[in-house]
């Protein structure tokens, strides 16, 4: 069996993408196992480069992506499904939002819970009083995880949701762009999209892995259980984890993991709730108030806040707001994947609250009880000492629980929590990025591929840790998210596109030319609208129904009833047309025309064999237009008697307005005219 035979018959691999982002991994691990010096000096240049150049770009994209969710859903957009318009939700509500709520929790919050906020609150970028400083830090620690998270995570969410349920197209990256691209997401176009989702996924989620190897260390070290955390218990952490998660990831028992991971976000609740009574309860049931509070009076000025009129800050600014960012930007995928499966059913107006507010409200209350009892304890029992150790974010949590009682029991519950998150974190990614790799998104995966998976994250993450240890890491999910970040650009683009056409279609009514329809003449109306007419079919129109039928109107009105009647026509002009008037003194003039008007038939239609009677490019149609221009319609379909009976309708309409608010519009119209 030659390689390429087993690449296609014994894996789900696209070979481009697969190939392209294994050989690009291939080349940094190489080239920071044998040119490390090299390798650092590189990558430190590609960060302040993206610090220097684009920073500006990441706040203002990350900031579109909020406001364009809003928008949507506050729009019409907004009551859109997630699905046929019949279909209900695949979950109730509250287990829809449990799910959510399970999504925002994860080795991040166990890694940042205490470390953040203490960290901002000994920065240049706090000042004032104990209180004003208090403030600040949770006000920036909030930023960073709060709704503008979310908005990333729910613009590639709500895409990937909309094109596989509304479009039914794949669960798939690609798919996003099938409004601007069509057919060519299934080449090239879409193998790019899949190999840049890959790598940012990639590294965001080696990245969230080292923080966990980090994290899990220094508890199994303060549980005294090892002599030190350093970096060959890190390897043995990532090695024992990863090897967990590729057995769950093989063993197909996903009941199991489900298990798992409501049991963890049990764990993760009582040891937030056990803070909170444990601590200064009522101090930081206030602070959640005045956090909320703080944050949305806040939350316009930080969504574009660059520094530029702070450049002391910069260097702050870089180190936090543009690598969560980015992190974020590449777990996008990742967590976008888990939301849009469990969202189906969903209006797009529930879909975006329930994604940016649950979550983000759950952060909030997070770190405020963690972060401000951790500045709280600091500044009042500890002396400083939590504080001297914001160097070591890995340690913070197991040193903050010592000041709580059962210090053992709650470090060793929150032990299980990060172990449980990273092992469930990395399953999951496990199956991200088989499902971005793979040529066909039906298609199960073999086992021997998650084993694959498991054994690259593992050797990159070991990697880059003994390279630069996790400094490392950021820096490459700074790099690689950066044209990910571009590409959700596209992908909003694309979405609104997708939404506008949906509104239109949906509310697309019968032509009013089809309310006059009877039985009689349906094989001729049939031969009509099976054969796209030319230029030449609109002219006949013109000239032997539409010419003729206004006439006959035109002779009844001036001999019945002395009205000033005009028929106008011209077909040589570059849209041929007729025009039926009725002259009105001081007031507007009634008009009914129908002109012939060119319009382009999509290529796809043309090429469609089996649409065998589209045959062009383009179609003429004779349309209507009035004297006050109101959008017109289609008429080729109606007869002598119907054309006249429209025209009626329409100066009918006419007539009634001249007894209400038309007849001052209409009087004011033709007195500028006559100006």
């Amino acid at each position: 069996m030659t390689f390429s035979t087993f690449w296609r018959e014994k894996s789900s691999f696209n070979p481009f993408v697969t190939g392209a982002t294994l050989l690009i991994v291939v080349l940094l691990v190489a080239s920071t196992l044998l040119l490390p010096l090299q390798t650092q000096a590189v990558l430190d240049g590609l960060k302040s480069g993206i610090f220097q150049y684009f920073s500006w770009f990441y706040i203002l994209i990350c900031s579109i992506f909020l406001f364009f969710l809003i928008f949507v859903a506050i729009s019409n957009f907004g009551n859109i499904k997630l699905g046929t318009n019949e279909e209900e939700p695949e979950f109730s509500f509250l287990s829809w939002l449990a799910m959510l709520f399970a999504a925002g929790m994860g080795v991040g919050l166990m890694f940042f819970g205490v470390a953040e906020p203490l960290s901002h609150y000994n920065s240049e970028i706090t000042s004032g009083s104990l209180a004003q400083r208090t403030q600040e830090a949770l006000l920036h620690t909030v930023f960073h995880w709060g709704i503008h998270a979310w908005a990333i995570y729910g613009v590639i969410a709500l895409a990937l949701a909309y094109f596989a349920f509304r479009y039914k197209l794949p669960l798939a990256l690609r798919s996003c762009f099938y409004p601007l691209f069509k057919e060519k997401i299934n080449g090239k176009i879409g193998d790019i999209v899949d190999i840049m989702a890959l790598i940012a996924t990639l590294f965001g989620i080696i990245t969230t892995l080292g923080f966990g190897a980090a994290q899990l260390s220094s508890g199994l070290h303060t549980l005294g259980w090892f002599e030190n955390g350093d970096f060959g218990l890190q390897v043995g952490v990532i090695i024992v984890v990863m090897l967990l998660a590729v057995l769950s990831a093989i063993s197909g028992v996903g009941k199991g993991v489900k298990i798992l991971s409501e049991t963890n976000l049990g764990l993760a609740i009582l040891l937030m709730l056990f803070v909170l009574f444990t601590g200064p309860t009522r101090y930081l049931l206030s602070a959640f108030s005045e956090n909320i509070g703080t944050y949305l009076s806040n939350l316009i000025p930080l969504s574009f806040k660059t520094f530029a009129y702070e450049s002391e800050h910069i260097g702050w600014f870089n180190g936090w707001t543009i690598l969560y960012w980015a992190w974020w930007c590449s777990w996008a995928p990742f967590v976008g994947l888990f939301i849009a499966r469990i969202s189906r059913g969903r209006t797009i107006r529930e879909f975006v609250f329930g994604v940016l507010a649950i979550p983000s409200l759950f952060c909030l209350l997070w770190f405020t009880i963690f972060g401000n009892s951790a500045i709280w304890f600091d500044s009042s029992i500890a002396q400083g000492s939590l504080s001297a150790m914001t160097s070591s974010p890995e340690t913070l949590l197991f040193k903050f629980l010592d000041y709580l009682p059962l210090s053992s029991l709650t470090s060793l519950v929150a032990l299980s929590c990060i172990a449980l998150f990273f092992i469930t974190s990395a399953d999951s990614g496990i199956y991200v990025l088989n499902n971005i790799a793979s040529r066909d998104k039906s298609l199960a995966s073999p086992r021997w591929q998650a084993v694959m998976w498991g054994v690259l994250m593992s050797l990159v993450a070991i990697t880059l840790l003994g390279a630069g240890g996790l400094a490392t890491l950021q820096t490459m999910t700074l790099i690689t998210a950066l044209p990910f970040a571009m590409l959700m650009a596209i992908i909003c683009v694309s979405l609104a596109k997708a939404l506008w056409l949906d509104k239109q279609y949906f509310e697309a009514k019968f032509n009013p030319t089809t309310v006059l329809w009877t039985g009689e003449r349906w094989k001729s109306r049939l031969k009509q609208m099976m054969n796209p007419t030319e230029d030449k079919d609109i002219l006949k129109f013109l000239k032997q129904t539409a010419l003729p039928a206004m006439r006959e109107l035109r002779n009844e009105l001036r001999s019945e009833y002395d009205l000033t009647v005009d028929v106008l026509s011209d077909f040589t002009a570059d849209e041929p047309f007729v025009e039926f008037v009725i002259h009105k003194d001081s007031l507007q003039d009634f008009k009914y025309g129908i002109r012939s008007v060119e319009r382009e038939i999509a290529e796809q239609l043309v090429k469609d064999e089996t649409l065998p009677h589209i045959q062009q490019n383009t179609v003429y149609e004779p349309i209507s237009y009035f004297f006050d221009g109101r959008n017109g319609y289609d008429v080729q379909y109606m007869t002598h008697e119907e054309l006249i009976a429209d025209i009626l309708k329409h100066y009918e309409r006419y007539l009634s307005l001249l007894t209400g608010v038309g007849q001052e519009l209409m009087t004011h119209e033709q007195t500028e005219l006559a100006e």
